[in-house]
């Protein structure tokens, strides 16, 4: 069974000399992992369209038997760029990553996350972050969740309340600020 999703690139993971373990969060999906078989070789369909934080449309088989399904076709939607040219917005944008990835479920689809990581990643591409970038991402993400922060500065404290940590990233970036 196949079909088409649009996922933005959050995690790759070398599986085999050739074939790359690839993490996504989709707009349909949640979050999932995709293996892209050949992805390593210079002659890969998939050759320069599977780098962190790539919006993507993509087109999956899915397997009944793991929750690793297969990469068949993948078209570049945004590589924002921007981002990778500057070390305190990968550092945001992965944090923005990693926390989603701690709040989430696989296969839980969760469109208004992923409305929010495709917002937080445009604001990083176009704009210089700030601690308050940070913190409104924090924000949004608990109203995406049905918690309720007050305000900006307690929206950090309400996930740790309700999932125990955040990232470890998040205290060096605060800093960085």
């Amino acid at each position: 069974m196949s079909e088409l999703l649009n996922g933005i690139l959050i995690r790759r993971i070398r599986y085999s000399d050739t074939s790359l373990i690839i993490s996504w969060f989709t707009d349909r999906q949640g979050k999932i992992r995709t293996i892209a078989k050949g992805a390593l070789r210079q002659t890969s369909v998939f050759s320069g369209k599977l780098d962190l934080f790539y919006h993507c449309d993509l087109l999956l088989s899915f397997s009944r038997k793991t929750d690793l399904h297969t990469l068949r076709e993948v078209s570049i939607r945004n590589t924002f760029e921007r981002i990778r040219k500057d070390y305190l917005k990968t550092s945001v944008a992965s944090y923005f990553v990693e926390l989603i990835e701690d709040v989430t479920e696989p296969d839980h689809p969760v469109p208004e996350i992923y409305q929010l990581l495709l917002r937080g990643l445009g604001y990083l591409d176009a704009k210089i972050p700030a601690a308050r970038g940070v913190l409104f991402f924090e924000f949004e993400l608990c109203k995406c969740l049905g918690l309720h922060a007050p305000d900006l500065h307690s929206a950090a404290d309400k996930l740790v309340e309700a999932f125990g940590r955040l990232p470890k990233s998040r205290a060096q970036l605060m800093a960085r600020f």
